[in-house]
């Protein structure tokens, strides 16, 4: 838990009830003295005999008990507001409200400490739903890295062991903290799946708690279960995977500033090798040529890989917004017509481009899909026969605008193919026989899913592989895009996480 430096301590607070207590005792013990002595005046009672001494008795004493009531709820006020943020923590049934700990007077007296402990740190070894005692299998399951939960048919959790990143909503609901980023969440898929299947199964990679709830970042692979009708009916294991991940983020970051400073000098050197070329145009003999057009593939390249790792960090901390214009698909690749087909010809293959006129136009950021198309042709250049072919397609199918590229290279297994857009894959082979980031299809389903399209590959052993995305045509979001300044949040998000478009792998 982050403790606030201008905060009162735990023990300021104690000082300060137990003075505060101490008032009150002595504020109400002589309210009732001085009541006493104000009655007995007045009376001029004289003799225990009389009937006004008992009167006066049995005033005292309701004085007395009224008194301590007031006493007593004002010493167990803190108390009660501790219990009452205590039993929304776990779950507990409560018609009190859990206290805000930014209120103005608990930060001036030290409670606002008292309380942030409970609602940050706070993490009981049972969770408030579970109604199971505290059998063997609850222990060992407590015992456990990886966090178990059970939901029931309303998708309400039941159970949850200590290693789940549980928290809670205001009126005390329990929920899985976790930042769908990129991803349909849990309740997308159940959503998806309730109607149509009686049992299915779901894996996510690389799934981390949501940093505005959990304060201590952990990243989880998850694999939910789902059988329709059961008491469990869905059961989500979350797979600690932080101390292999965490380390790759911290990476990240750093390359990224890295990145940042790295695109100054390779724009310049690209600019002095697009004037090396024009002034020596003619000019070059024997190899020359080859060598300044390797060097300018290889300077596009890098740039490339520097722009893709500084997208990559916008989209996992969601800044990827885009501003979404009409435009055709044939328009776009010609922005970048030149450079690929010199991509294509250094590295000795053959590029047929396929891309009617005629084509309705889309919904599209130029520079966002060009880089998609560009990532996907250099991928397709990569991984093909020398002397192949890389064609480049696109159609109309139902609202969206299809674009493919395809290979006749070396193709890819299926269990390559269910990786292939996650951040930093790369399979053993492609490892050793070609050089990359394995954040390129990461970042080219980023974009496609942030036009609200979606990104698919195909693909056989030694046959070669099809990488196609969509695009929505225009006039099919033209209305949603003016309400909302031509940025895409109404194609993008519901619930969470990605609308339905995201991206799927076949064999």
């Amino acid at each position: 838990m982050a403790i606030d430096p201008k905060a009162k301590t735990l023990r300021q607070y104690k000082q300060y009830y137990y003075r505060h207590v101490t008032l009150i005792l002595l504020a109400a013990n002589t309210c009732v003295i001085i009541g006493l002595a104000i009655t007995l005046y007045l009376t001029d009672i004289n003799s225990v005999f009389q009937f006004n001494f008992w009167i006066t008795i049995l005033v005292a004493f309701i004085l007395g008990i009224v008194s301590s009531i007031v006493i007593v709820k004002i010493i167990t006020a803190p108390l009660s507001k501790i219990l009452a943020a205590l039993s929304h923590k776990i779950g507990e049934p409560t018609t009190e409200k859990p206290p805000k700990p930014n209120d103005k007077h608990y930060e001036k007296t030290g409670f606002k400490t008292a309380l942030q402990a409970i609602y940050d740190d706070c993490q009981p070894a049972e969770k408030p739903t579970d109604k199971a005692k505290n059998t063997p299998l609850t222990q060992a399951l407590n015992q456990t890295s990886t966090g178990v939960v059970v939901l029931n048919s309303k998708q309400k959790i039941i159970f949850a062991n200590s290693a789940a990143p549980i928290s809670q909503k205001p009126n005390g609901e329990n929920f899985l903290a976790l930042d769908f980023i990129n991803e349909p969440t849990i309740t997308d898929w159940l959503h998806e799946i309730s109607n149509d299947k009686i049992k299915d199964e779901r894996r996510w990679r690389r799934i981390g708690t949501n940093p505005g709830i959990i304060q201590k970042s952990r990243i989880f692979d998850v694999v939910a279960s789902y059988e329709k009708g059961a008491a469990a009916e869905t059961i989500i294991f979350l797979i600690d995977k932080s101390d292999s991940y965490l380390p790759e983020e911290e990476d990240l970051n750093f390359i990224s500033f890295a990145a940042h400073e790295l695109r100054g000098p390779i724009t310049v050197i690209r600019g002095y090798l697009d004037i090396i070329a024009e002034e020596f145009s003619g000019r070059l003999q024997g190899d020359e040529k080859q060598l300044l057009d390797r060097l300018t593939v290889s300077a596009n390249r890098l740039s490339s890989y520097v722009d893709n790792i500084l997208n990559v960090a916008r989209f996992d901390r969601h800044h990827l917004k885009v501003h979404l214009l009409e435009d055709t698909v044939a328009h776009i690749y010609a922005s970048i017509a030149d450079d690929m087909q010199l991509r294509a010809s250094t590295q000795q293959r053959l590029l047929n481009i396929n891309i009617p006129d005629d084509l309705p136009t889309v919904a599209a950021d130029r520079g966002s899909i060009s880089e998609v198309i560009g990532n996907l042709i250099d991928n397709a250049i990569k991984y093909s026969f020398e002397g192949g072919s890389v064609t480049v397609s696109a159609e109309k199918k139902g609202d969206f605008i299809e674009v493919s590229v395809a290979d006749n290279g070396i193709g890819m297994p299926a269990n390559v193919v269910n990786n292939l857009f996650h951040k930093f894959y790369r399979s053993h082979r492609s490892r050793e026989a070609v050089a990359g980031t394995g954040i390129g299809l990461y970042i080219c389903k980023a974009f496609v899913e942030s036009h609200g399209g979606s990104i698919t590959a195909r693909s056989r052993e030694n046959e070669g592989s099809v990488f196609s995305f969509t695009l929505p045509i225009y006039a099919t979001v033209k209305d949603k895009l003016l309400e909302d300044g031509q940025l895409n949040n109404q194609l993008i998000r519901k619930g969470g996480g990605w609308i339905k478009n995201h991206a799927m792998y076949r064999d």
